[in-house]
């Protein structure tokens, strides 16, 4: 036989329901509240739509469209748009830097997370590691960039554009090996490039931490501090 509920038991199951409900929407609204105040307290905090001058709203407009279907209101975006003008600018550099040049998105995107790794910019490590593995990159070498180490079982493209960004880091020059080693796998073109890579990710980097952002979730594993 099919057992009917009691309406006691009916009751105590809707007043289980009802609890549950006004819990959800308490800890929804202190969850949204939270966010609210971070926002109001964060450096460069993202500005309304409203707020936007003519050339602020211009810039954001073209942002949004493909292929970089950006916010605004997102780092670095919301720290850029308070100079319209350079804003205008950064962007046309860094759609050259992240599509059109004339290196694989392995290479740039490799490039890109070294930058990275050479600022701790956490943000940056976690919106273009995906980006980087995704477009070929071998996750340990990957690994190894993360933990400060010179990745090991790099292809040779990988190696010249890792030990052009190091020297030019660590040394403050490039030896003549890796610059021949570059230059006769990208040509003077491609050289140029990969400078022109990590010296925007530089400014991006420090956007960044000025701005103090950080990966918005913990789907990317977070770069660690090296001791210095």
């Amino acid at each position: 036989m099919t057992e009917v509920a009691s309406p006691n038991k009916n009751q105590k199951r809707e007043s289980e329901m009802k609890r549950r409900r006004i819990l959800s929407a308490l800890i929804g609204a202190i969850a949204v509240s939270s966010v609210a105040q971070a926002d109001e307290t964060a450096r460069f905090g993202p500005l309304k739509a409203d707020e936007l001058n003519p050339a602020q709203k211009a810039w954001a407009e073209m942002i949004a469209a493909p292929p970089r279907n950006a916010k605004f209101t997102n780092p670095p975006y919301r720290a850029y748009i308070r100079n319209p003008e350079l804003a205008t600018r950064l962007s046309a550099l860094s759609e050259y830097l992240r599509w059109n040049t004339s290196l694989p998105p392995r290479l740039s995107e490799f490039a890109i997370i070294i930058t990275a790794r050479q600022w701790t910019a956490q943000y940056e490590w976690f919106a273009h590691y995906p980006l980087a593995i995704k477009a070929g990159l071998d996750p340990k070498v990957a690994a190894d960039v993360a933990a400060g180490n010179r990745p090991s079982g790099m292809r040779a493209d990988e190696a010249a554009v890792y030990d052009l960004a190091t020297e030019l880091y660590r040394d403050k020059k490039v030896s003549d090996a890796t610059f021949g080693a570059a230059l006769k796998l990208f040509g003077e073109r491609g050289v140029m490039d990969v400078i022109g890579i990590i010296g925007y990710y530089d400014l991006v980097s420090m956007t960044l931490i000025t701005m103090q952002a950080s990966a918005p979730n913990d789907s990317v594993a977070p770069l660690p501090v090296l001791s210095k």
